[in-house]
């Protein structure tokens, strides 16, 4: 009977939605590093570590009253609580349970309730015994006031910092990546102390005429003289006492500098890793996130226009001196391979990334990169350089919003352009960023005195401007030649003289802001009168 129950309520747990968000929840509080909620849980149990434990230390020799009572039972509560949350979501025990059930099911044994619970007990017994968990166990024995020998467990809260600290966690991984080496040492200076130990207490016992009264000062005495410490309050006095030091002075200088050398060897293979995961921290922090793939002269140009608009981007590359370049520039940026899914995963682009740049001079590069972000993400946009018309179509398959060929944008402009002086002062005041030099839309409204009138018709030499385009959704433009879709309407790029404007119809002009504002103003007074 209580086989069956406890099945059925094995199976309610995995089917309950309620359970699952809250169990989700509790998750996302304590140990999903991406979640805001453990930032900020984190947070709150820092200051409650520091300030139960500020309390318990001043507490040694004044009293605090009632309320320190109240705090130690809060911070308790809150340590219990935790504890048994983590444990809980340690593991799924109902899919333990069901795991059981069906493999029982399946072979045609008996389902046992005990073999079942202790599954369960098992799982949660391999959390028990985890170190942050031990840790955890043992920062609630403070407060227990009757033993007050328990108060030596006072420092195990502050070693509870370590679970919430992201610091403190990285130069503890730090350190455990070299556990090999650093217990190599360990052996090597315990061996070391053993022998100096047993030499000094041989030349410097009292029957000798030293200083050491028994093997415990003896090793008190090399500990402190292997640290290079030397309080001075046991000194060697015979001759091999003196030369057993001079050993061991330079053994623990050796001891030291090979200390030093593991640490510093730990930081330099894990200190790439440190600065990518601190870099993808950032990223979580942002919304509308842009990738830009290439530091090369078109993804720099990109770099600056975006950071001018105070756009959130990231830069990827795989030469790692582009992207100490892009950093000393001030942009974010990663030595990574845009290709590679976890890459862009970790950067967000299932949630928080907007738009790919596809910026490298290599089209193929460009098509696999296309090609990833659509399979990972199919709402983002991509926007593709394409360096070779032929390759247009492949990334347009491939996924491309929008591809750019900026070689032909640049022959065109020149070809079109060349003896207008107008057109290449504007050209270049933009490129070069200067604020009065415009790219702007004018609307042709209905009564004005663009309304009707075909390029022939207005002198925009005479105004000081270039006509780039006109965007327009009339059919009646659909005649002419040069023209580009954009969404439900048309750009009809360098319109003849006979392309006649119609209203709706979007001008898109270079030239001085003066000359724009100038010309802005006479069709909206056109309009008015008309």
């Amino acid at each position: 009977m209580l086989a069956r129950f406890l099945v059925y309520i094995a199976y309610f747990l995995k089917n309950s939605i309620r359970y699952q968000h809250c169990k989700r929840f509790f998750y996302d509080l304590l140990e999903n590093p991406k979640s805001k909620l453990k930032s900020r849980f984190d947070m709150f149990m820092i200051v409650l570590v520091i300030a139960s434990v500020s309390s318990l230390v001043y507490e040694v020799e004044h009293g605090l009253g009632q309320w320190s009572i109240y705090l130690e039972h809060f911070v308790v509560s809150v340590f219990i609580a935790e504890y048994l949350l983590r444990m809980w979501i340690y593991s799924d025990s109902h899919r333990l349970i069901i795991d059981y059930y069906e493999h029982c099911e399946y072979l045609s044994i008996r389902f046992r309730f005990m073999t079942a619970l202790k599954k369960v007990f098992a799982k949660k017994l391999a959390y028990m015994v985890t170190p942050f968990a031990i840790i955890d166990l043992l920062a609630i024995l403070p407060s227990y006031r009757p033993l007050r020998i328990l108060r030596v467990f006072l420092i195990f809260r502050l070693f509870k910092i370590l679970r919430y600290s992201q610091s403190l966690k990285m130069f503890a991984d730090i350190i455990k990546s070299k556990r090999f080496e650093l217990l190599t040492l360990l052996i090597f200076l315990g061996f070391l102390v053993f022998i100096s130990s047993i030499a000094i207490y041989l030349f410097e016992n009292r029957s000798a005429g030293g200083t050491v009264d028994d093997l415990y000062d003896a090793l008190y005495w090399s500990v402190v003289t292997i640290s290079t410490v030397g309080y001075g309050d046991i000194t060697p006095l015979t001759t091999g006492g003196r030369l057993v030091t001079m050993v061991l002075i330079l053994s623990g200088l050796g001891v030291l500098a090979f200390f030093t050398s593991i640490i510093v060897a730990a930081f330099n293979d894990q200190i790439d890793s440190l600065r990518t995961s601190r870099t993808f921290s950032e990223l979580e922090s942002h919304s509308e996130l842009i990738i830009i793939c290439g530091f090369g002269r078109v993804g720099q140009q990109l770099a600056a226009l975006l950071a001018a608009d105070r756009q959130k981007f990231v830069i990827f590359d795989i030469s790692e001196q582009r992207v100490e370049e892009a950093k000393q520039a001030g942009y974010l940026s990663l030595v990574a391979n845009a290709t590679q899914n976890d890459m862009l995963e970790m950067a967000g682009i299932k949630h928080n990334v907007s738009t790919i740049i596809c910026a490298t001079g290599n089209d193929v590069i460009n098509v696999y990169i296309t090609l990833t972000c659509r399979h990972l993400n199919k709402e983002v946009q991509i926007i593709s350089r394409a360096n070779r018309h032929e390759n247009v179509v492949k990334l347009y398959q491939a996924g491309a919003d929008t591809v750019i060929e900026p070689f032909i944008i640049s022959g065109l402009l020149a070809a079109e352009y060349i003896g207008q002086p107008v057109a290449f002062e504007a050209i270049t005041g933009i490129l070069h960023g200067q604020k009065n030099i415009l790219l702007e839309a004018v609307k042709v409204k209905p009564g004005s005195l663009l309304e009707k009138k075909s390029i022939s018709e207005i002198d925009f030499h005479a105004q000081k401007l270039s006509l780039v385009g006109v965007i327009s959704h009339n059919a009646k433009h659909l005649k002419h030649k040069n023209k580009y879709v954009i969404k439900q309407q048309h750009f009809y790029f360098n319109p003849p003289m006979d392309f006649k404007l119609q209203a709706g119809d979007i001008l898109v002009l270079l030239g001085r802001s003066t000359s724009i504002s100038h010309f802005r103003d006479r069709i909206e007074q056109s309009h008015l009168l008309g």
